[in-house]
């Protein structure tokens, strides 16, 4: 599943793949609570370390929705 995570003060954004939605969620609620910084690696196997005191916000998009189509009119 694809998690964005929004950092303070920049326009950056981190996207990862993630395995395990829980497990993401159990560790950065520890990092949080540690005001540390939380280290992941993907599934791509890249390294991305987070400073918590910069998450500005974190969206998990779950990927059993299937592709967006339609021709619905923009509300």
């Amino acid at each position: 599943m694809r998690v964005r995570i929004g950092i303070t003060d920049t326009s950056k954004v981190v996207e990862l793949d993630v395995d395990d939605q829980k497990e993401f969620q159990a560790e950065m609620e520890r990092a949080m609570t540690d005001a540390g910084l939380a280290w992941f690696t993907d599934t791509k196997g890249r390294v991305i370390g987070i400073p918590t005191r910069a998450v500005a916000f974190i969206e998990i998009e779950a990927d059993d929705r299937g592709p967006a189509v339609g021709f619905a009119p923009a509300v």
